[in-house]
Parts: structure tokens; sequence; C-alpha cells
């Protein structure tokens, strides 16, 4: 029995001729989004639909873009469980690797030789050949040696 024109009008003047809002624009958006995400949708495709959907006025609009896709928050088949891995530290090695307090202390080291090198060629080259007396900054050297070792050998058994 066919429906008259009343009837029609009645049936759809529920929620699919109601406008949509901003935020259901948004919400459309994302479930599209999701869609592209899981593949259900090419990048293509998913640009024609999101443009779609922000220029939806209606519910029906919006309904039109989804009737392919499963329901939002639908189970879909059960997924492989995710595999944690856990990252392993990078192993730094060299100066790079140091803690930042040997860094200083290797960096204020070096910049002391090469300071005490420096006036030991200027004053030798000046008055002639001198002492050699920067070849006591090797003993706060060694020191910083053993030092930088037994940190780095407690740091490799963590």
């Amino acid at each position: 029995m066919p429906r008259t024109a009343c009837e029609d009008f009645a049936v759809s003047t529920g929620r699919e001729l109601m406008r949509v809002s901003d935020a259901d624009r948004q919400a459309a958006a994302e479930r599209l989004r999701a869609a592209m995400g899981e593949g259900r949708l090419d990048l293509l495709e998913y640009d024609t639909r999101l443009a779609a959907a922000y220029a939806a006025v209606t519910y029906a609009d919006l309904e039109h873009l989804f009737s392919d896709l499963p329901a939002h928050g639908s189970p879909v088949a059960a997924a492989a469980p995710a595999v944690v891995s856990h990252p392993v530290p990078a192993v730094r090695t060299g100066f790079a690797g140091l803690p930042i307090a040997l860094k200083v202390l290797w960096t204020i080291w070096f910049g002391a030789v090469l300071i005490n090198l420096t006036v030991w060629l200027l004053v030798s080259l000046g008055n002639g050949p001198e002492y050699f007396w920067p070849m006591w900054m090797a003993v706060p050297g060694v020191a910083l040696t053993g030092v930088t070792a037994a940190v780095t050998a407690a740091r490799s058994h963590r």
C-alpha cells in the first residue's frame, strides 16, 4: 500500500532532517580519520568524505558518509595482541657517554693543558729552551683517567 505525501513527510521529519552542529561535523571528521587509520579508506576517499562532512547540513548528509563503514565503536575482529618491546638504551662510548661532571672536568683539564703549553712555548721562544714544566699537568690527567675508567666500568655493570 503506497504512502501518502503526508505520511512521507511524517517519516522524513525525524533526526535525518535536523541540522548538524560544528561539533557533529568534527566528530564525523574524527570518525573518518579513524577509518582511514584502520585502512578502511584510502587518502583520496578520506579527503572527499572529509570535505563532505564539513559541508554537511543535516544528519542525513553525515549518515551517508558512513553507510559502508562499521558503526562507530563497534567491535571488529579481535586484533592480534600488541607486542610490547622495551627500548634498549643506546650504548654511547667515548666522550659522549660520560656523565656531565666528567665532561666538565675533562674540558677544564684540556683547557689548562693548552694554556700551560702555550705559555711554556711563548716563554721558550723568548728566552731559549726552558724546563718543560707543563709535564706536571699529566698528574691530574692520570687521576682523571682513573676516575673515568672506574665510572665507565661501574656504569657498564648496571
